[in-house]
C-alpha cells in the first residue's frame, strides 16, 4: 500500500495535516507515501483528477490501483485505522 498526499501551501488543512501525517509515518516506518503540491505537480492532479478539497490522501493498492480517498482534516485515529485494515492491499 501507498498513500498520495497531495497538498498546497495556500491550504490550511495541509498545514495541520502535515505533522500528524510525519507522525504516522515515523510510527510506521513500513508505509510508503508521496507528497505531491496541488500547484506544482499538476500531472498528478490531472491523473487523479483532484478538486480544490485539499489535502487529499489517495490510497494505492501494490498494484498501483486507487482504492481509497480522502479529502480534507482527517483524525490521525481514522487514518491509523485504515493503514492498519488496509496494510497488505
Amino acid at each position: 500500500m501507498k498513500i498520495l498526499k497531495i497538498g498546497a501551501d495556500w491550504c490550511q488543512g495541509c498545514y495541520v495535516m502535515k505533522p500528524r501525517f510525519a507522525e504516522i509515518e515515523k510510527e510506521n516506518p513500513w508505509l510508503q507515501t508521496e507528497f505531491y503540491d496541488y500547484d506544482n505537480d499538476k500531472g498528478i492532479v490531472k491523473k487523479y483528477d483532484i478538486s480544490k478539497e485539499l489535502p487529499c490522501f489517495i490510497f494505492l493498492d501494490k498494484e498501483g490501483n486507487e482504492f481509497l480517498r480522502l479529502c480534507g482534516e482527517i483524525e490521525k485515529k481514522k487514518i491509523v485505522e485504515l493503514i492498519n485494515k488496509y496494510r497488505e492491499k
